[in-house]
């Protein structure tokens, strides 16, 4: 098919053409003397990202999941207790790993549209009078029904009760997307992943770990070996890593972080909600659907999942829209499987290629026999960005450095 494909589900992302470029590399000896400046340019250039100034950024050849297990496997003892909270794919499938590798899991069952339960954590932690809970576990972006979760809300609960569990949280399609504060949250183990807001292909785990968790690292008994956190910290110390890094990917990451630092991550924040915006307008006023997030406090700027009126299939929309137009789009997961598709908006993007998801979505919807005026999405779309400020008032680093305006 002429043309290029429209890549809109809520990761892989887009890879920026610059960063292609900075990929665009021979293999170089990842053991020579000049290699720490590579590594070390990443892992220290992960640390505003992740809002630090005391953890230890770490960088697993892995997906996300590998650093799922990492923070598990490193601070866990066989048998521990883990709080977590279920609703949406990716949090039922951490659940399920804590499960798989022995772990003794309280599972919060909420309704998939809702985000993580503050008050019913808080419930959970103010009974356990004996600390049996050693780890909470908590999505701040559930991928999959598009729903964002306070994760200050879930340390605050945990304050209020001087509880010493220790806070994992996943942000694979939140990271450099939507605001994530480390330190401010006292978060041990932040979970991520390459192949979203940080504009990479998939296949690089990205991971920060507090001193706290590390400590804990030391005398946890739970095996781990490729994903061992001591390895990496020791390793990393040098420059180096215990295990072949990937090259290409570290070349990419350099590049990325220095785009994202560039625009400045405040910027990047508003972008995405100036951008999500437009999608809940189309979604809102233009085709009067509904998103599966049900209400405005749990709405993600980085992924909206949308319901399909009764006797649609949301596969039915996908196919056609990758089949007809070349637009890729999120499917339906487990317990919302055909009941939606998703539109991805994070990473490297701006209205324009945005418009072409939300028309693209609206043919393809049309074509299926979904009732939406024609047009609609769109304009409801334009409406809002033109009405709506694209830029903060603040200056991007860049633009400060120039002298010239924001």
């Amino acid at each position: 098919m002429a043309g290029r494909n429209f890549l809109f589900v809520p990761g892989p992302t887009n890879v920026p053409d610059r960063v292609l470029r900075a990929m665009t590399v021979a293999m170089e000896d990842h053991r020579s003397p000049i290699f720490p400046e590579l590594s070390r340019a990443c892992l220290n250039g992960l640390k505003p990202v992740f809002k630090t100034a005391t953890a230890s950024p770490i960088i697993f050849p892995s997906s996300g999941t590998g650093c799922w297990e990492a923070a598990l496997t490193n601070c866990l003892n066989p048998g521990d207790k883990v709080l977590a909270s279920r609703f949406g794919q990716f949090s039922h499938l951490w659940i399920d790993m804590c499960t798989r590798l022995g772990f003794d899991v309280e599972i919060l069952d909420t309704p998939w549209g809702e985000g993580a339960p503050v008050e019913r954590y808080l419930a959970s932690l103010s009974a356990d009078k004996q600390h049996k809970i050693k780890a909470v576990l908590v999505c701040q972006n559930e991928t999959a029904t598009g729903v964002t979760s306070d994760v200050a809300a879930i340390r605050q609960a945990m304050d209020s009760v001087q509880h010493p569990a220790l806070l994992f949280v996943d942000a694979v399609s939140a990271l450099a997307s939507i605001d994530f504060r480390m330190d401010e949250w006292a978060v041990d183990v932040c979970v991520s992943g390459s192949q979203k807001g940080l504009m990479l292909p998939a296949g690089m785990g990205l991971t920060c770990v507090s001193q706290k968790a590390l400590a804990a690292a030391k005398s946890a008994t739970s095996r781990r070996c490729y994903f061992d956190y001591g390895d990496m910290v020791t390793a990393n110390a040098s420059g180096y890593f215990p295990y072949t890094p990937s090259i290409p990917m570290l070349y990419g990451l350099r590049e990325s972080l220095a785009m994202l630092a560039e625009e400045g991550l405040d910027n990047v924040f508003h972008r995405h909600s100036y951008l999500a915006g437009g999608v809940r307008a189309a979604v809102f006023d233009g085709w009067r659907l509904k998103l599966c997030a049900n209400a405005a406090k749990w709405h993600s700027d980085t992924v909206s999942a949308i319901m399909v009126p009764e006797g649609i299939q949301g596969a039915e929309v996908i196919a056609r829209a990758f089949k007809r137009y070349n637009l890729a789009l999120g499917a339906g997961l487990s317990k919302v499987s055909g009941k939606l598709f998703r539109i991805g908006h994070l990473g490297d993007l701006n209205e324009l290629m945005l418009l072409g998801a939300i028309a693209g979505a609206e043919m393809a919807m049309l074509d299926v026999g979904v009732k939406v005026e024609p047009g609609s999405g769109v304009a409801a779309a334009q409406n809002y960005w033109r009405s709506h400020p694209a830029e903060r008032a603040t200056q991007s680093p860049a633009a400060a450095k120039a002298g010239i305006a924001a």
